[in-house]
């Protein structure tokens, strides 16, 4: 039985966990990026540094997100880095 564009169950599954795989893949990416930004660009004042790294750790994907949208421009936009 053909489903979409000809396509059976077995094309559709494989489709739906390579694009899963490439969802996780991507959003680890992005993680270890925001974490390392974080850890080497984020100014030693007060415990700012120590709660965003916290943050972007135990919420994972969803903390990298807040930290890219939240914090971090406005630390470019203070310290220009």
């Amino acid at each position: 039985m053909e489903l979409i564009f000809g396509l059976g169950f077995g094309a559709i599954f494989l489709f739906f966990w390579l694009g899963m795989f490439l969802v996780i893949i991507g959003g680890s990416i992005f993680w270890m990026w925001m974490l390392i930004d974080c850890a080497m660009k984020e100014p030693s004042e007060g415990n700012d540094k120590l709660i965003w790294i916290l943050v972007i750790i135990l919420t994972h994907f969803v903390g990298g997100i807040l930290y890219y949208f939240i914090r971090r421009p406005e630390r470019i936009k203070l310290y220009g880095r």
